[in-house]
């Protein structure tokens, strides 16, 4: 048969879905001519359908060799590249289509898609509103747009961009989900409760809906049902309980976040203080790298380190199979970039999940959640998909955070005399009710000042009209500016009190604010992301400062910022530094510990325990 028929009837089965068949056709035609353009561009183009992406790019490379002009291989390449996560390439490759063809709208949408990754996100705007000229009337172009102009901290802009895109599509979960996330970033309580009554809350991903609601059914299956999106078919297991035999526990980390991040940040001492003769620590980034001194950091502590960025999840799976990891830890959930797909591979014969997202991963191929007796206590296990694991502190690594640098308050923007409430949350865990109880507080002791994060302009300006509607000038409202590190945890020492957030509370907030000596007040909430600071102050022997019901946490507030001396006296308590929050070896041991019972137990069904 000639080599052109053999193509087409390649051709033929590819779009019939019958790939395996297409595929032995076009290498067929490969095996007689190596440079048979169609048919390198064609396989090249259905190892991208397959999610081998690696591949791909291989063939599309050699067919764009052989015409390097051809828009539609050009288009392919530059998908494959991108589903990679080889964004400059992409971007490059983007151009080159654009270079011949100016007006193509899916470049111009892609390359804004990727501008809004890789940054500076203002030039993604010019791209994506270029599109926008060509075809206004699509609802994923006004999605993507919203999704930018939120990293702008543009978020009423964004919030009309996602409700154009729902005027266009009223289905487009993305868009009803998103306008959640951008109504809290712009603290615009009445139209979070406007979408709390007609129900579309519900859409919001896992992670925004810790910050509405703290019903844990609602939460599991929220939580369960995103992973059905994300993986609706369970593939077959690839590790089907082969025993074995290592000198030491290899246990992999798993995250996107190993870059200038909070999860980074908490993770890289404990790495640092494992017992290397009993542990073999190995590191796997999924995001991509930002050449951070903490990356760097923690390339140095762990054992092994592999950046996966550029791989699919199913690649990545199969290179853990072979790397026999023993225990697999989530460090991200339903978070950010998470790529909580991998472990659906069942590539490890223990999987779990710790510190990086505040709940249940409704993952059936996740065996364990890491907390402890405050934040996933044994009565709350018909809420989690996984079993629980209880360490003795803490589950929370938490750092001595002090620092030299001396500040005055003029110089942060505070008054010189007054009590100062400290909460440095981002503007999305405020809420109504919370905010409520800080403004009363405000009202009830004079001189006072609420000192916040600063946040987008919108935000505060919502913020300020709420402060105005509640009475209090919104000049006592004080924002604290982006600053290194050292210079945040030198300005703690200028506030009074940390006063927290519910739902969801502070988390490495709470943690930096306690290791910088500055007491923190919490209303112990009913979920997970409400309990982190309530068991952060147990381990500290602060549990005084975890109150009840709001009423409890309002009193409790005013007591202290009418009694100076019991300030004095938290904060004398916190000096010490001697809780079992603070020693980082000791929480590293207790790890370790529950790593040696889970090892343990592999190949049997999991089940909850305490270290």
């Amino acid at each position: 048969m000639a080599l052109r028929q053999i193509f087409e009837q390649g051709l033929g089965l590819h779009r019939a879905g019958r790939l395996d068949q297409a595929e032995a056709a076009y290498r067929q035609v490969l095996r007689s001519d190596a440079g048979n353009f169609p048919a390198l561009h064609m396989l090249g183009y259905l190892k991208a359908q397959q999610g081998r992406y690696d591949d791909a790019i291989t063939l599309l490379n050699k067919a764009l060799k052989k015409k390097p002009g051809d828009a539609t291989a050009l288009g392919h390449y530059a998908h494959a590249l991108m589903a990679a996560q080889r964004l400059h390439e992409a971007l490059a490759a983007f151009d080159q289509v654009l270079a011949g063809q100016p007006n193509n709208f899916e470049a111009l949408f892609n390359r804004g898609v990727l501008l809004s990754r890789m940054q500076p996100p203002a030039e993604a705007i010019a791209a994506l509103d270029r599109a926008l000229a060509l075809q206004p009337n699509i609802a994923l172009l006004h999605f993507n747009r919203g999704v930018v102009l939120g990293e702008l901290q543009r978020h009423r802009e964004a919030l009309e961009s996602y409700d154009r895109a729902v005027a266009l599509d009223p289905a487009f979960a993305p868009a009803l989900s998103n306008r959640v996330m951008a109504a809290l970033n712009l603290c615009d309580w009445d139209r979070v409760a406007q979408m709390t009554q007609d129900g579309s809350i519900l859409l919001a991903p896992p992670l925004t809906l810790l910050g509405v609601t703290s019903d844990k059914q609602v939460q599991l299956s929220r939580a369960a049902a995103a992973v059905r999106e994300l993986t609706p078919r369970i593939p077959p297991p690839l590790w089907t309980g082969q025993a074995y035999r290592h000198d030491r526990i290899r246990v992999a980390y798993i995250s996107a976040d190993m870059r200038e991040h909070a999860v980074a940040f908490q993770l890289a001492p404990v790495i640092e203080h494992q017992d290397s003769a009993r542990f073999q620590v190995i590191g796997i980034s999924t995001g991509l790298s930002d050449d951070s001194a903490i990356r760097a950091r923690l390339v140095k502590g762990f054992d092994r380190f592999h950046d996966f960025a550029a791989l699919n999840s199913d690649e990545i799976a199969r290179r853990l199979r072979d790397m026999e990891i023993d225990i697999a830890i989530d460090l991200g959930g339903h978070t950010g970039f998470s790529r909580l797909q991998i472990f659906a591979h069942r590539f490890a014969p223990v999987q779990a999940s710790w510190l990086g997202y505040a709940g249940t991963t409704g993952a059936p191929f996740i065996d364990y959640v890491i907390g402890d007796a405050v934040v996933t206590p044994f009565a709350h296990q018909l809420f989690y998909s996984e079993q629980l694991v209880h360490l003795p502190g803490s589950f929370f690594p938490a750092l001595l955070g002090r620092s030299d640098t001396a500040l005055s308050r003029a110089q942060v923007g505070l008054p010189e005399k007054g009590f100062v409430f400290c909460c440095f949350n981002t503007a999305w865990k405020i809420t109504a009710p919370v905010f409520d109880v800080w403004m009363r507080l405000l009202a009830q002791v004079p001189g006072s000042v609420l000192w916040l994060k600063r946040t987008a302009p919108d935000a505060a300006a919502n913020l300020e009209r709420a402060a105005a509607a509640r009475g209090i000038d919104p000049a006592r409202l004080v924002y604290a500016e982006d600053a290194p590190l050292e210079v945040h945890l030198a300005r703690h020492q200028l506030a009074d009190l940390f006063v927290n957030t519910l739902p969801y509370n502070a988390h490495t907030t709470a943690a930096d604010a306690l290791g910088a000596g500055l007491p923190v007040l919490t209303c112990e909430g009913e979920a997970f992301a409400g309990r982190v600071a309530a068991s952060l102050l147990r381990a500290a022997e602060l549990d005084e400062m975890v109150t009840q019901t709001l009423a409890e946490y309002e009193a409790k507030a005013l007591e202290l910022a009418h009694n100076p001396e019991k300030i004095k006296a938290l904060k004398d308590k916190l000096g010490k530094a001697n809780a079992r929050l603070f020693d980082v070896v000791r929480f590293t041991r207790d790890l370790e510990a529950a790593y040696a019972i889970m090892s343990e137990r592999r190949g049997a069904p999991p089940q909850s325990f305490s270290v």
